[in-house]
């Protein structure tokens, strides 16, 4: 397959100079017509309730609220929810997968996992014990009904509204070992083993996974093109769509779509994206590699809560997170990166780091009344 063309320092700043002829819609705002800015819809998401809520529908509505604040692929929010008496059940939602980074739906079926455990842990501080019944192989839906307990508001609840996924460099500073030891037992499940690199010399050699991957990918034309399909250039079309990734949350300007779209078709390159990925993992103060006990959807559900607890604890520890997939979800990497990792057949699911970095401008949720049947 042919590359695409790489952009020349002068084609770059003619890209870049459009700008001035485009019509971005100034910081904070919307130009869709809601008449709600990017700054308004981040506050009216990223919150926990304002007090106490209700019991019954009304305290489901917020723990279905809270789920959608969890980790999803290329934050398509995959889900469906659907209230029945006192329960709710998660549902796959087909229409926003992705089949070219993710064809037989593993990150899918994880993403359901990270908005179960949201549900657990906000049920909890809210007087519910969760109790979670996964789908088997002849279903797609996770199923979770409630009995009182104590409250407990506990960390990672109270990490959720924080938690974001930080794609830019870290600072390089050594996390402390019992700050390890709290990511790895947040980690921990009956059916998720989890290993912690944090040496020089090991991340160095998943560097090398994650390039070859990331290579595989961006000759992957078909990949390139979904992943443009879910970049938002700019505020305004985050408050349009409300799902997505936004260009600010990388570190990236915000351009009008129609110049970020042509800006990306030659900025967005091999070399360029490689070199991101070596100055972010080099930046890191680890990485963590997730393998469940086996290849079916129960368990990349229960690698997704594993997961969501992780990035919660990494919060609340004032840690940054970010997933380097690549390594994962190309397969013939995949089985060269599983032998590294020594877990025989075994399939290693999601490969994150962390360290210490900035926080950076968030992506969108879709309201309740989205995502509910």
């Amino acid at each position: 397959m042919n590359r695409r063309p790489t952009m020349t320092r002068r084609q770059f700043n003619r890209a870049i100079s459009l700008v001035a002829i485009g019509t971005a819609a100034p910081a904070g705002c919307s130009s869709d017509g809601s008449g709600t800015t990017y700054d308004e819809l981040m506050a009216s998401t990223w919150r926990h309730a304002d007090g106490p809520v209700a019991e019954g529908p009304a305290l489901l509505r917020e723990l279905v609220r809270y789920a959608t604040l969890a980790a999803n692929s290329h934050n398509t929010q995959p889900w469906k929810f659907e209230l029945q008496g006192t329960g709710i059940v998660i549902l796959p939602d087909f229409s926003r997968r992705c089949s070219a980074v993710d064809p037989d739906d593993h990150h899918l079926y994880a993403s359901l996992g990270c908005a179960a455990e949201n549900i657990v842990l906000a049920a909890r501080a809210n007087g519910l014990e969760a109790h979670v019944t996964l789908p088997g192989p002849a279903a797609d839906s996770i199923r979770i009904d409630f009995e009182p307990a104590s409250p407990d508001d506990s960390t990672l609840f109270q990490a959720i509204p924080r938690r974001q996924c930080t794609r830019t460099a870290f600072d390089g500073k050594a996390v402390k070992p019992a700050e390890l030891a709290l990511l790895e037992s947040a980690a921990q499940d009956d059916n998720v083993s989890v290993q912690m690199l944090t040496e020089k010399t090991a991340k160095e050699e998943v560097l090398e996974f994650v390039v070859a991957g990331n290579s595989a990918q961006m000759n992957d034309e078909a990949f390139v093109e979904e992943l443009k399909e879910w970049i938002r250039f700019n505020e305004a079309a985050v408050v349009r769509h409300r799902d997505g990734l936004f260009s600010a949350s990388s570190g990236n300007p915000t351009f009008p779509t129609w110049v970020g779209n042509l800006v990306l078709r030659f900025a967005f390159t091999e070399d360029g994206e490689n070199k991101k990925y070596s100055d972010h993992i080099r930046s890191s103060a680890g990485i963590i590699a997730f393998v469940s006990s086996a290849n079916d959807k129960d368990n990349w559900i229960q690698v997704g809560r594993a997961y969501q607890r992780f990035a919660l604890q990494s919060t609340a520890l004032g840690l940054r997170h970010a997933f380097i997939n690549q390594a994962v979800e190309v397969p013939e990497v995949r089985a060269q990166f599983a032998s590294y990792l020594g877990i025989g057949d075994r399939r290693p699911d999601l490969l994150v780091r962390f360290g210490y970095g900035p926080e950076m401008p968030r992506s969108a949720r879709r309201p309740v009344e989205d995502v509910l049947i």
